[in-house]
């Protein structure tokens, strides 16, 4: 399992070294140790644009205005960026593509409002984002790869393993095709959508760093989460990174031995490592850790397993966010009834564990992780 620094951007940039073509026409790169950057339009940064720039030939404030219509004004074309020379955009995307998702789907929630879009890349890969709107502003969850090979049994998302990590580019298109659709300005971002971000470092943190830099949405670091199912080596480097983010883990079990009947990663990485790992993060920025768990009715929702999680994070800054479980025909897994998931809190409260019950945002719409894309999928296959 590989896993990227995403530093180092400099020694990166694909105007000097562009690598080679991945099957959508992107660059890509091989990180130092074995990562693969994706290199599209939209993932360039400034100084790789401006690199991009000066070898076609332009002077270097083109990139500024470049940029500033790919992530400010978010064009959903080239040919809306009407103040750069044709033949700079296309000299350009020949070997950047321009990155432009079909909304193949968008499923609205009767209940909520929340909305469901089904993206269509140019590779026939489809990815899935949800937008939500909170008292607090619109979040947009979204997903940073096509498909998953985590293997959690509970999830739609890992039915039919990985197909391919996205870019970074990629991961912002979904932010602007959702923005501009609904003309709403998304302040929250959640990293928690199709795939594991730390199985997909280096694209993810170049998609953080741009949504939260300047020239861009300029999105607050602290208003983004990243959901991760237990990478030990990448929760220790995005400690490293400083980023004030916002980390949540997949617990899913109180223990190792339901974890890795539940969750494959579990036989890699145990809860003795990833405790130690998620307390480091914190000692550098500070900032309060989330344990997702998905209460499975008869699997992980005894007494027993709310005494578990007590013991395991007692006197950590940390809030638990219990998760009926979405229903996924091929697991066979059903959420407990309401009255039993208010029970399980109660017990958790009562061992002085902050806890919430998320809310159950567009149940009507295919809501969780894999469900739309799959649907999709089917459809395709029995044409």
């Amino acid at each position: 399992m590989s896993v990227g620094t995403g530093q180092d951007e400099k020694e990166m940039r694909p105007a000097a070294e562009p690598g080679l073509n991945d099957a959508a026409g992107r660059r890509e790169r091989e990180d130092r140790d074995g990562s693969v950057i994706r290199y599209d339009l939209q993932s360039l940064t400034i100084d790789e644009l401006t690199d991009a720039v000066r070898l076609a030939g332009e002077k270097p404030f083109r990139a500024k205005q470049i940029y500033q219509w790919l992530h400010e004004k978010i064009v959903a074309g080239p040919e809306e960026m009407t103040n750069v020379p044709k033949k700079l955009i296309d000299a350009l995307t020949e070997k950047y593509p321009f990155v432009s998702p079909e909304i193949r789907t968008v499923q609205v929630s009767k209940i909520d409002g929340t909305r469901k879009y089904l993206f269509r890349f140019a590779d026939d890969c489809y990815v899935e984002s949800v937008y939500m709107v909170y008292q607090h502003g619109h979040s947009v969850c979204i997903s940073t790869q096509n498909g998953c090979r985590m293997g959690c049994r509970f999830c739609a998302s890992t039915i039919g393993g990985l197909t391919r990590n996205l870019s970074a580019g990629e991961m912002l298109a979904q932010v602007y095709a959702i923005q501009r659709e609904t003309g709403e300005r998304v302040s929250n971002i959640v990293l928690m959508g199709t795939g594991e971000p730390l199985d997909n470092y280096a694209n993810v943190v170049r998609f953080i760093r741009m949504i939260t830099g300047p020239g861009g949405l300029n999105i607050s670091e602290r208003n983004i989460t990243l959901s991760t199912c237990g990478i030990v080596p990448g929760i220790l480097k995005l400690r490293d990174e400083k980023l004030m983010i916002n980390l949540a883990l997949s617990l899913h079990a109180p223990n190792d031995q339901m974890r890795r009947e539940i969750m494959p990663i579990a036989r890699r990485y145990s809860l003795s490592e990833i405790i130690p790992a998620l307390k480091s993060y914190y000692s550098v920025n500070r900032r309060r850790l989330t344990f997702e768990y998905s209460l499975i009715h008869g699997v992980n929702d005894s007494d027993d397993a709310a005494r578990q999680i007590a013991s395991l994070i007692r006197g950590m800054n940390a809030l638990v966010n219990l998760i009926p479980v979405n229903p996924v025909r091929e697991a066979g897994f059903k959420a407990p009834d309401r009255t039993h998931v208010l029970n399980f809190k109660k017990k958790l409260e009562n061992y002085g564990i902050h806890v919430t019950i998320r809310r159950e945002m567009g149940r009507d719409i295919d809501g969780a992780c894999g469900q739309l894309r799959k649907r999709c999928s089917e459809m395709e296959t029995d044409r």
